[in-house]
């Protein structure tokens, strides 16, 4: 698998690991999880961009 479409599609399950923490986090209170959930979604967003170039420059 290529870099590219390999760090988009870790990002997008970094994207989705991220909102089941902060809906967790909203659900329980537990506002260190919910930022941690909200961080790491966009670390997944940013991951995903990384992706798109890599891939649209043929890495």
């Amino acid at each position: 698998m290529k870099s590219g479409i390999r760090d988009k599609a870790q990002g997008v399950l970094h994207e989705m690991k991220g909102k089941v923490k902060e809906v967790a986090g909203k659900l329980t209170d537990n506002s260190k999880l919910e930022a941690e959930g909200k961080a790491e979604k966009m670390a997944g967003k940013a991951q995903g961009k990384v992706g798109e170039v890599k891939r649209d420059l043929g890495e």
